[in-house]
């Protein structure tokens, strides 16, 4: 097993952190022992959290690719990034377009520390870094208008972080509310959540229950889900199993080994 990484100033690693325990489900080297324990009793549970963290970053990919290149998206506010690994954000965006700005935002140091460091724009475009928190979205669009241009289009990505804003802790449609009306006409809404609409039963229970003793997660309905997207014009094909949203192959995985939903809507 790889040696834990550095500990930065800010890193609690007594807790695990979904960023962390996503990196090694990928098979990265940042996590800590409390990350890998974590990850290892939610996939004893769901054995196939890897399959979905594999097609949860390829979902990312033709997300941006969608927008860049179809939408015309020149702007991206990517918030709950994770740790950088192949295929980023800005790196997919700045491929179609070099002049693509992009604002990562995460509320572990770790991630804003890697990110930093290995994260590197196109001459044409720009790549800033936020540590800041989703529950916090004033701060964050405070911050983003130093980099993005909020008179011009922006891509809000969501990707895999809005089930870990259960209930509980804070209400997540106001939050996302708060940050799409900030962006105006001709912008979009990306979003991927897990979700137990696919699992079977006992799986979905024992999940969920899950979620409910560790006040970490919560998993969504497609119903649920869908109200993020009030008001706004879904893109085709609507919600659906992110391995099902554009696939690029007929080689896709059971929608109960991925259980994750996602959709992109237009703003306005």
């Amino acid at each position: 097993m790889s040696p834990d990484p550095p500990v930065f100033a800010g890193i609690d690693t007594t807790v695990p952190h979904s960023a962390r325990r996503y990196n090694y489900w990928l098979g990265g080297k940042d996590h800590f022992a409390v990350d890998r324990e974590s990850g290892e009793q939610m996939a004893a549970v769901f054995p196939t959290a890897r399959v979905w963290a594999v097609q949860n970053r390829a979902y990312l990919r033709r997300v941006v690719t969608y927008l860049a290149r179809e939408a015309g998206i020149r702007q991206f506010l990517d918030v709950g990034t994770g740790l950088p690994t192949a295929d980023n954000t800005h790196e997919v965006a700045q491929r179609i377009a070099p002049e693509s700005r992009v604002v990562y935002v995460d509320n572990d140091p770790l991630v804003m520390t890697h990110a930093r460091a290995l994260l590197t724009s196109t001459r044409q475009g720009l790549t800033s870094y936020l540590e800041a928190d989703l529950r916090n979205p004033a701060v964050i669009l405070e911050q983003a208008r130093e980099t993005l241009d909020f008179s011009q289009p922006v891509a809000l990505m969501l990707i895999a972080v809005l089930h870990f804003v259960p209930d509980a802790k804070a209400d997540s449609y106001a939050v996302v509310r708060t940050l799409v009306e900030a962006l105006p006409a001709g912008s979009y809404l990306a979003i991927s959540h897990g979700s137990a609409d696919y699992l079977p039963a006992p799986t979905a229970a024992t999940l969920e229950a899950m979620a409910r003793a560790g006040g970490e997660f919560q998993l969504r309905s497609a119903s649920e889900l869908a109200r993020y997207f009030d008001g706004m014009s879904l893109v085709d094909p609507g919600i659906a199993v992110i391995s099902e949203w554009r696939p690029l192959d007929d080689d896709r995985p059971d929608p109960a080994d991925v259980a994750c939903l996602g959709a992109v809507a237009r703003v306005g």
